[in-house]
């Protein structure tokens, strides 16, 4: 039967009708509970501090007009634009007058880091090249009040329970008088003092080494670097070992043993013809190393040792615990770099990540969800499209590299040609690029 006129100009409606009618009907059972509002959730948070000891005297200092603050939900969401080569990494990080400033302060400090070395056990260079690559000496220290900036996370859904704790941790700390709250300042994620501790590592490792019964890390140096050997030493720090060194491989090395999980004894690595930087023989030792090619196969090549893994818990990058290496390397007066300068280049765009993962994908790799950064999985898809084409299987996404994956993707029909990233270039049966 033909609906009648008026009907069939509303009939498109009547799924949504019905939608909106079962809607109403089970919204008490399924609808979530509405977010609360920013007053309403700080109210909650304030109780249950007071369930957990902090004073309300404390709280009214901290608490009080407290507001979000907009741009730290901006600086947590925005993913960095570029991919950062290493060497161009560190250039950016170590560089001449940052390894001048270490040196005279390194001088300056020389009694005070003596002593900490003697409590301790860790050596005055890697404290103070942790200093340096986390605040500059000291000379930027972050600018966000931190119960603001923890308050913020911690309304926001994404990581709501860890920076929740993080601010109950926060406030312990100004429970116990460390700090006050308009002193307490750090970074945008709640980092705070000379060398930029959380709060829940303030709690489980802070120092007070200056004996005034504060543990500051904003403004007492003793109690900084007392703080961080104390961290470093609990996490298994060893102090008669270095962190690793530049190395020198063999021409026919197995690229795919140069991963952070695949370790060998450094008289194993000997034996396959790894040598110092410099060419001469590795120590003997039977101490656990692991190869590490940051920048690929054409970069510079590390032996990284076990205490280079409590550097990566300070922050998760091997950028970053790289340079701090290798700074405090310079620090005592080893020499720069000796080789894989030849592998230097452009940053990489994370859109440029982007489609280098969509196009693994779509030639059977499984790189993972397309979300820009180069983690482990799409490190192994590359390795396996490296090795199905003959090319070395470094994992790394040098521009080559992803011009190849392109091309072959291109010549399969699997992406569309793009004469930005690949000039037009012409592929061979097995992939091979005839002509960039």
């Amino acid at each position: 039967m033909t609906p009648a006129p008026a009907l069939r100009r509303w009939r498109w409606l009547l799924p949504a009708i019905a939608l909106m009618s079962l809607a109403a009907t089970t919204s008490q059972v399924f609808a979530a509970p509405p977010a609360p509002d920013f007053a309403a959730w700080l109210e909650g948070v304030r109780k249950e501090a007071l369930d957990r000891g902090i004073s309300a005297g404390t709280l009214d200092r901290a608490l009080t007009d407290l507001q979000p603050i907009p741009r730290v939900i901006e600086l947590d969401q925005r993913q960095p634009e570029f991919v950062d080569a290493f060497l161009d990494y560190l250039d950016r990080r170590v560089t001449p007058a940052r390894i001048e400033e270490g040196r005279r302060q390194l001088q300056q400090q020389q009694t005070l880091l003596a002593e900490i070395q003697r409590r301790y056990g860790i050596p005055p260079h890697i404290l103070v090249a942790l200093w340096g690559l986390e605040t500059n000496y000291g000379g930027y220290l972050g600018d966000y009040p931190v119960p603001a900036a923890l308050a913020t996370l911690a309304f926001d859904t994404r990581r709501s329970q860890f920076f929740r704790e993080q601010l109950f941790d926060a406030l312990a700390i100004l429970e116990a008088g460390h700090i006050t709250p308009e002193a307490m300042k750090g970074s945008w994620a709640g980092a705070m003092g000379q060398l930029q501790f959380m709060p829940s590592t303030f709690i489980a490792y802070a120092v007070d080494a200056d004996g005034d019964g504060r543990k500051d890390l904003w403004r007492s140096l003793p109690d900084a670097f007392a703080s961080a050997a104390n961290y470093l030493r609990r996490l298994g720090w060893r102090s008669d070992e270095i962190w690793g060194r530049e190395v020198r491989l063999p021409e026919r090395f197995d690229w795919d043993l140069a991963r952070p999980n695949v370790t060998r004894p450094v008289s194993a690595w000997s034996a396959m013809g790894v040598r110092q930087a410099d060419g001469s023989p590795l120590p003997r030792s039977e101490l656990p190393g692991a190869i590490l090619l940051p920048q690929g196969h054409k970069g510079p090549a590390f032996l990284v040792y076990p205490n280079f893994n409590l550097i990566m818990n300070w922050n998760r990058s091997l950028n970053y615990a790289l340079a701090v290496g290798h700074l405090s390397d310079r620090l005592r007066g080893l020499p720069e770099l000796r080789h894989g300068q030849a592998a230097r280049h452009e940053r990489v765009t994370r859109q440029q990540v982007v489609d280098l993962q969509r196009q693994l994908d779509a030639l059977g790799f499984e790189p993972g969800e397309p979300d820009g950064v180069i983690g482990a999985r799409t490190r192994a898809a590359l390795k396996a499209f490296q090795r199905s084409v003959g090319l070395p299987q470094d994992g790394y996404p040098s521009p080559e590299v992803m011009a190849r994956v392109r091309a072959v993707a291109v010549s399969r029909g699997l992406a569309a040609a793009d004469p930005g990233a690949v000039s037009g270039a012409v592929v061979d049966a097995s992939g091979a690029v005839i002509r960039p």
